[in-house]
């Protein structure tokens, strides 16, 4: 069974604990990475500047609560060549964190960063953020 590296879980505790559990479970099912929780100010200036994001207003950022509303993980190895990979991960972890959405387990909805309006399209965007996810209200 796969398991979060030590690098991966520390970044892992700086997400929502609804984000933590959903990736705790899929870890279980499928080898990832977690390549960003919480960001600073200073990162997040320049993902905008360099285009790696798009917006200053970044769930990224430490919200509220202390804990980054927003993760970027991949499929472990990653091979950012291979982008029906990534939405093949992203349809395991939204349909994971769906179900603990209905069993109870986690209180939040799922945005994916390839589908942003969330209507199953993925061509209708003009920025594809394959490894994002982030909490919906």
């Amino acid at each position: 069974m796969p398991k979060f590296s030590d690098k991966s879980a520390a970044r892992l505790a700086t997400c929502h604990p609804d984000i933590q559990a959903v990736l705790n479970e899929v870890i279980k099912y499928r080898d990832c990475t977690i390549l960003e929780g919480v960001r600073t100010i200073e990162t997040q200036q320049h993902y905008v500047e360099t285009g790696r994001s798009q917006t200053m207003n970044s769930k990224h950022l430490k919200q509220d609560d202390g804990y980054s509303h927003a993760v970027d993980v991949a499929k472990w190895p990653v091979d950012w060549e291979d982008l029906k990979a990534f939405a093949l991960f992203a349809g395991y972890f939204l349909g994971t964190a769906e179900q603990m959405r209905l069993d109870g387990r986690i209180t939040h909805r799922f945005r994916w960063g390839g589908d942003w309006d969330s209507d199953g399209a993925t061509t209708d965007h003009s920025f594809f953020d394959g490894p994002h996810f982030e909490l919906v209200k």
